[in-house]
């Protein structure tokens, strides 16, 4: 089977990324396509970030190429008016236009979703910090492709203060959390078939405890999610025991689909025997 050709969207802006690798972050592209070889190597990848170019000429050139996009996370909020969430707005409408298979993880889903005329807003029932919490999937997800093999319900790394409010016209609902209603979608604007997730399966909670250490005074101050540093560390401390119960295979599971499940993700990989119990 020939390489798949992959388009990976970088979500954050330029200054978040320098802010992460000063910090020694890896940036959600690096995270994803980390997890990608995971599976397999056998992918042709490209990373572009829409909020870098003035206009998307030489990429839309030869866009018709790639097999899927995977559109990743950002610290970005989807309602504020700034001309880099308007980039990615206008490149995730062209990408429809263009790609047939979209994977749009958490800030990726909510540019989707906004693309085709849905809506986002802060949540109303608070944050995932690190962590989403009893992720329940739906009688529509149990029988979704993307949910093959996935406990009804589970734990993943997540970290989002904003969720989906109105449906594009059309998609249909899988999984939601006490926190998050809309916790995973699939729809279909213009040729692209749209897989989306409010959390996080590419990221480790290694990653997403760093990213809280990384972001604590604003999670104190600015957001208010914590009072104090202590109440951060016994969060932290509640994230390491999931660590440990925490299953590599079955945490990532989504970013495992065969090629006649999606072109736009990983393929042709055979289930573990023993399955690995780290991140």
């Amino acid at each position: 089977m020939k390489n798949l050709h992959l388009l990976v969207v970088e979500g954050n802006i330029q200054e978040e990324n320098d802010n992460f690798k000063q910090n020694g972050i890896p940036t959600h592209s690096e995270s994803l396509k980390e997890s990608l070889s995971y599976y397999t190597n056998d992918l042709n990848i490209d990373v572009f970030n829409p909020c870098s170019e003035k206009n998307f000429d030489k990429i839309l050139h030869n866009i018709k190429k790639y097999d899927g996009l995977i559109w990743g996370g950002s610290s970005l909020n989807i309602y504020n008016d700034c001309i880099e969430i308007k980039r990615q707005i206008s490149f995730m409408k062209e990408c429809f236009k263009n790609i047939k298979k979209i994977l749009a993880i958490c800030w990726g889903m909510q540019v989707a979703v906004t693309a085709a005329g849905g809506k986002v807003k802060k949540s109303e029932n608070g944050a995932h910090i690190g962590i989403a919490n009893n992720i329940e999937i739906n009688e529509n997800g149990i029988h979704h492709p993307l949910y093959r093999l996935k406990s009804k319900k589970f734990n993943s790394p997540a970290f989002n203060f904003d969720e989906v409010v109105t449906l594009p016209k059309g998609a249909i609902h899988l999984a939601s959390n006490k926190i998050n209603k809309i916790q995973s979608i699939n729809f279909k604007s213009g040729i692209s078939d749209v897989w989306g997730l409010q959390y996080h399966p590419e990221i480790t909670y290694h990653k997403m405890i760093t990213l809280i250490k990384f972001r604590k005074d604003k999670l104190i101050n600015s957001r208010k999610c914590f009072k104090d540093e202590k109440e951060i560390q016994e969060h932290i401390n509640f994230i390491e025991k999931e660590i440990k119960n925490s299953v590599k295979e079955s945490r990532m599971l989504e970013c495992r689909r065969t090629g006649t499940e999606s072109k736009a993700f990983v393929v042709s990989v055979k289930c573990a025997a023993t399955l690995e119990r780290t991140d």
